[in-house]
């Protein structure tokens, strides 16, 4: 699989990684267990994806724990994976976000006991608070990185005033923030100010939970009950609008032997502005679908009629 270098630091990954909200995210998904999310982690390693992004509030902390219980097995070499986690929900003030350079220190510091390891590949602030600023909660960060306790520096959903804040000493590595062909608010103003500054680019929900593997109808209907109930992309006419644009894919995809999903990815690792694409994953047998999207050699032709479609 191919590599990408994250930021202007010297850590490179897979180009496909793996989101690991449902490796042990118990507080955000129902009847995960932990053995299913070891396997699901162990699998991607199998299938050549380095990359795993985790964070704190994945279960709090639970997600950190399964991963660093995996790394310990002896068939998987700890060097060769790239560790992301995220921190901000701060326990002590009852989950509010928290920046300050004390709780950052002290979150990286509890990550790597969770994570059994030494070092963290990649670190975010997952979410800016309202007060600290932003150069100075990076800055702490930075002396981490100067500790060798990480290795490249990173935020999440930041606007691009906050972005431009953190980086005001150039500090910043990575920035990983919702994008997908349906959600492309950032392609105006954000990815050209990533690109002058050499800043990666790592998209998250880039299945629009589960949208852009037309797994769905039009005539889908979802109970109250159901999370999708409340997202506006599952309702009414927009819902339908995305449901009829997928379906188009499906002869491109069948052109490629692919599912769409892995058409999606695919034309996501070939976008120049995208470093790694992160998609999650509740079972095994679904990482080894999406790892197939690697194999695919989408043309520029199939990627901008890919591209325009959604437009």
């Amino acid at each position: 699989m191919s590599e990408v270098r994250i930021g202007k630091s010297r850590v490179y990954a897979s180009a496909l990684g793996l989101g690991t909200n449902a490796v042990g995210g118990h507080n955000l998904y129902p009847n995960l267990t932990d053995e299913m999310g070891k396997e699901v982690v162990r699998t991607a390693l199998n299938n050549g994806i380095t990359l795993l992004d985790t964070a704190y509030s994945y279960g709090q902390g639970r997600s950190e724990e399964l991963i660093g219980e995996v790394l310990q097995e002896p068939e998987f070499d700890r060097s060769r994976v790239i560790v992301a986690t995220k921190a901000a929900h701060d326990p002590s003030r009852g989950g509010k976000f928290n920046n300050s350079p004390e709780f950052l220190k002290e979150a990286v510091e509890a990550a790597l006991k969770r994570l059994q390891t030494d070092y963290i590949d990649i670190f975010y602030i997952h979410f800016p608070d309202e007060t600290t600023p932003k150069n100075e909660a990076v800055a702490a960060l930075h002396e981490l990185k100067e500790a060798g306790k990480i290795r490249a520096i990173g935020v999440s959903n930041f606007s691009l005033e906050q972005l431009k804040e953190a980086n005001q000493d150039g500090y910043v590595d990575i920035v990983e923030d919702r994008f997908s062909l349906i959600h492309r608010e950032v392609e105006k103003e954000l990815f050209p100010y990533l690109k002058e500054n050499h800043i990666s680019f790592v998209p998250y929900f880039p299945l629009a939970s589960g949208l852009l593997t037309g797994k769905y109808d039009k005539e889908a209907d979802f109970e109250d009950s159901d999370f999708r109930s409340k997202n506006p992309d599952f309702k009414g006419e927009r819902f339908k609008e995305i449901v009829a644009k997928v379906d188009q894919l499906k002869p491109l995809a069948n052109n490629y032997d692919a599912t769409v999903a892995q058409l999606v990815l695919a034309w996501y690792m070939k976008h120049p502005q995208i470093d790694v694409v992160i998609p999650g994953a509740k079972r095994a047998e679904q990482v080894e679908a999406n790892a197939k999207a690697v194999d695919i050699r989408l043309t520029q032709t199939d990627f901008e009629q890919i591209n325009d479609l959604f437009r």
